[in-house]
């Protein structure tokens, strides 16, 4: 019996390690190269030493919840403001821009209070913030893009969003 728990015991053992394969390198007469995990007699063969993979295990939604405290603040910060939208550009408007620069203006009433910032994305990507009501995006390819505006408190937490708008910049081109 305890022969054959030490054989089974065993077996489970080399089961239970991680599988590395051989990776190699081969490089042909024409200098193609090709990865693969048996070496050929054709074309020499380089071993390549691959990095074990880091994984990552993330909590379950249901676990992460967001505190009861930021929820009340940003709900009550964000009634401060009535009014969050752009002034420029206008929403469906298309204009030409060599450069593709873009002066995006923002306004809130009331005015941002002490250490809020206007948060401006593109095509939902952050690209920008400002107390001022201006930013400037350079270099935005041709085309129709969405913008968003959001304010922001000193950590960066969205409090109020605003509209969001779309419009089209025309820019030059070498084929037209």
């Amino acid at each position: 019996m305890t022969r054959k728990l030490i054989l089974v015991t065993g077996i489970t053992a080399l089961l239970s390690f991680p599988v590395a394969a051989e990776i190699y390198r081969q490089v042909d007469a024409q200098g193609n190269v090709t990865y693969t995990d048996e070496p050929s007699d054709q074309a020499p063969a380089e071993t390549v030493r691959i990095k074990p993979v880091t994984t990552v295990t993330l909590p379950k939604p249901e676990a992460v919840r967001e505190p009861e405290q930021l929820r009340e603040k940003v709900e009550k910060e964000g009634a401060a403001y009535s009014d969050l939208r752009f002034t420029a550009p206008e929403d469906d408007q298309a204009f030409h821009s060599g450069s593709g620069d873009v002066a995006f203006q923002v306004a809130s009433s009331p005015g941002l209070k002490n250490g809020h910032k206007y948060e401006v994305t593109l095509d939902g990507q952050p690209v920008g913030q400002s107390t001022s009501g201006t930013v400037s995006v350079r270099n935005i390819d041709r085309g129709t893009h969405r913008a968003g505006v959001n304010i922001v408190d000193s950590s960066g937490v969205t409090i109020k969003t605003g509209d969001t708008i779309t419009f089209t910049i025309h820019r030059p081109s070498v084929l037209n």
